[in-house]
């Protein structure tokens, strides 16, 4: 059975940093496409960063425009776990954030841990 498990969220001050975590039972992230989504009370899920399966020619990472330059995913296969360091995070980062594993057919979330930015 596939489980993925949030943890690092919590309260920060604007210009704050966090990092969350993300691991895994029941399969191997260097096997799937991770992503990081996040989702704001009254709106959408967004996307906020991906990282591509590995190869022999390593993985590929992507973050969206509004997160650039401040989170970065990453992930350490000796722990199969996903991390997204956060950095000067804003009020308008405050959301529910989820980790997501996709490969072909198989695409597994988990429950979320809320992070929120506020003084």
């Amino acid at each position: 059975q596939v489980q993925l498990v949030e943890s690092g969220g919590g309260l920060v001050q604007p210009g704050g940093s966090l990092r969350l975590s993300c691991a895994a039972a029941g399969l191997t992230f260097s096997d799937y496409t991770t992503s990081w989504h996040r989702q704001a009370p009254g709106k959408e899920r967004e996307w906020v960063a991906t990282m591509t399966v590995m190869t022999v020619a390593g993985s590929t990472t992507y973050v969206a425009d509004s997160v650039k330059g401040r989170f970065t995913i990453s992930r350490d296969n000796a722990k199969n776990t996903v991390y997204l360091q956060m950095n000067r995070l804003k009020p308008e980062d405050t959301a529910v954030y989820y980790c997501n594993a996709v490969w072909r057919t198989s695409d597994y979330w988990g429950q979320g841990t809320q992070v929120t930015v506020s003084s």
